[in-house]
């Protein structure tokens, strides 16, 4: 008995016809796989990548990927991929997460969906489902596009922390975040509320920031840092905002319907403030650190405090000792600061 298992091991070699080498184990294959995709890549093998489009991981062969961002976009992208090559040559070690995040792609939509994909995915959200519906969104909606490489070069003009386009790409939470809210709000608009609630909780999970999907945000925002921002479902922020950590624009509690604060153009939002009710910060206001805001506060002023009023002289003006004004009376007007 013992012989005729020792001879079955001996004289019936198997052939694996999935093997490069048909007269190869399967074993071997597989070892001889592991080694080629384990050696570190040089930068000729990221080129190579880079440019073409064979050997790419399954998610990104798409063809809606290729194509779907304006020219403006496709520049940016190319720096972008420019940028991500200079890292690289810098630290190798570094070479497989750029390839997969960036290096693969051929645009910046569709590394983008990429990108969230692999943030937001869990056991029951899977990647692939997410990869599809991001990049669904983003090429059927090119304001979308538009926005976010406004949010690219607002965060890069303004941070001064922000050495590359890529490095905030990958690594800026409040960026991520933001663009993830981008998609959860086209999902709610369509009527699509439940996942888009969904994608709003793997926000909050993921990186810290609760932005309601019903909530309006314009482009080339800087979310800095970004912990603790809470943005509730009827708060409108216009175009070119900072706003700053640990950022409340909430309710009072009283009221139901249209309850949140309405930021307006360039507007600066100090950290750890709190702006509660359907109250509204005009054009190019700034709002200190720490304040909590209930009234309006006019254009091109700065409030400060508990309850925030207007910073001039020794004593600042209560905001409640302010006129209410509407988009008329300042869509036309020069500012002149109130006296003291």
């Amino acid at each position: 008995m013992a012989s005729c298992i020792h001879n079955s091991k001996i004289d019936t070699p198997r052939k694996n016809p999935l093997s490069c080498d048909p007269n190869g184990s399967q074993v071997d294959n597989h070892v001889c796989k592991y080694r080629k995709l384990c050696r570190p890549p040089s930068l000729a093998d990221i080129v190579s990548l880079a440019n073409t489009s064979q050997n790419q991981p399954k998610l990104i062969c798409k063809p809606t990927a290729v194509g779907c961002d304006d020219e403006d976009g496709h520049e940016l992208w190319l720096r972008m991929k420019a940028e991500a090559k200079s890292d690289v040559e810098q630290e190798p070690i570094l070479s497989n997460f750029y390839i997969s995040s960036v290096l693969s792609f051929d645009s910046l939509s569709s590394a983008l969906a990429n990108h969230l994909s692999v943030k937001l995915s869990n056991s029951s959200l899977s990647r692939s489902m997410l990869y599809d519906l991001f990049l669904g969104l983003l090429t059927e909606d090119q304001e979308i596009m538009i926005a976010v490489q406004d949010d690219l070069k607002a965060i890069k003009e303004r941070d001064p922390a922000c050495r590359s386009y890529v490095q905030c790409f990958l690594n800026y939470k409040g960026f991520i975040a933001c663009q993830a809210h981008r998609l959860a709000h086209k999902l709610w608009s369509m009527g699509r509320k439940s996942l888009a609630l969904v994608i709003q909780n793997r926000v909050s999970e993921v990186f810290a920031v609760d932005i309601h999907p019903g909530a309006k945000i314009g482009r080339g925002i800087l979310l800095d840092h970004a912990t603790g921002v809470v943005i509730g479902e009827t708060a409108v922020i216009g175009n070119y905002v900072s706003i700053m950590h640990n950022v409340t624009l909430g309710g009072t509690g009283k009221d139901s319907g249209d309850r949140h604060p309405k930021i307006g153009d360039g507007v600066l939002v100090g950290a750890g403030t709190c702006v509660l009710g359907n109250v509204k910060i005009w054009d190019g206001a700034k709002i200190g650190a720490g304040s909590v805001v209930l009234k309006e506060v006019p254009p091109s002023t700065t409030a400060v405090g508990n309850p925030a009023g207007l910073v001039g002289g020794k004593n600042p003006i209560k905001l409640d000792n302010i006129p209410s004004l509407t988009m008329d009376q300042t869509s036309h007007m020069e500012w002149v600061d109130y006296e003291i």
